[in-house]
Parts: C-alpha cells; sequence; structure tokens
C-alpha cells in the first residue's frame, strides 16, 4: 500500500525575506502573499502558482526563489 501525499508547502523568498506561499491541495495550488489572510486565488499547476505569485509583485521585483517545506 501506498500512500500519496496531496499537501505540500512552497515559500517565494525575495531580496527582503518571505513575499508568499503556495500551497497544494485537492483542488490545486492556493497562491497567498506576505500578510495576507486569504489566498488571491487557487492555480491547476505549480509553474501557473509561481507566475502569479510573481505578478503580484511590484514591478521590477526579481523573481523569487521558491523553497519547498
Amino acid at each position: 500500500m501506498s500512500m500519496t501525499q496531496t499537501r505540500a508547502l512552497w515559500v517565494a523568498y525575495g531580496q527582503a525575506g518571505a513575499v508568499g506561499s503556495i500551497r497544494r491541495d485537492e483542488e490545486g495550488f492556493a497562491v497567498t502573499m506576505a500578510g495576507g489572510s486569504e489566498p488571491i486565488g487557487s492555480y491547476p499547476t505549480l509553474d501557473i502558482a509561481k507566475g502569479a505569485l510573481c505578478s503580484h509583485l511590484k514591478p521590477g521585483t526579481p523573481r523569487p526563489e521558491f523553497r519547498r517545506h
């Protein structure tokens, strides 16, 4: 019997620290910006969720590093 992990967490780190997170659940990948209490949206793939998080950063901000926790 094998178990499939359906939940995971990625934290996006920029130059000043954490800028947001992505949580995987049964429905997709939910993006929450740092300081936010609710997700800004849920996306079907991790790559799309990363792009959505980056699109909410200030213009000119370098792409953050995503680390799985």
